[in-house]
């Protein structure tokens, strides 16, 4: 039963799919899926979302190297900017998940956010790279 709840309010975060749609996994490694399928506990489900994060955090900072490198003095200057000002909010926004009073669902939200947000910003740097 609460496997089955945390894993309901994951997935209405993941814009209402469920784990059992490969779609709500599409931009995300295999490796996350595997995990949070294995995972029992809220623990498991924070070192899967821990993981996963990392794997997200390289793959936008990969974006962002090669986005940049592409990019005139101007374009870099308005990318740093932005890059900065998006970081400052995906940390005050999935900070405000975190509430202290709300246990450890409130730590898996803010986990989940991180993730997301994180994932996202990968795929959109991703589509501004010119081939």
């Amino acid at each position: 039963m609460k496997k089955t709840l945390i894993f309901s309010i994951i997935a209405l975060s993941m814009a209402g799919t469920s784990f059992a749609e490969s779609n709500a996994f599409d931009a995300y490694s295999k490796s996350y899926k595997i995990c949070m399928d294995k995972a029992i506990s809220t623990v498991d489900i924070i070192e899967c979302t821990n993981t996963e994060n990392s794997v997200q955090d390289k793959r936008l900072n990969a974006a962002y190297k090669k986005l940049i490198s592409r990019q005139n003095a101007v374009r870099v200057k308005q990318l740093t900017d932005v890059q900065k000002l998006w970081i400052k909010y995906r940390d005050a926004n999935c900070g405000f998940y975190y509430d202290p009073d709300g246990g450890s669902m409130a730590r898996i939200l803010a986990n989940d956010c991180m993730l997301q947000m994180t994932k996202d910003r990968a795929v959109e740097l991703e589509t501004l790279i010119m081939p």
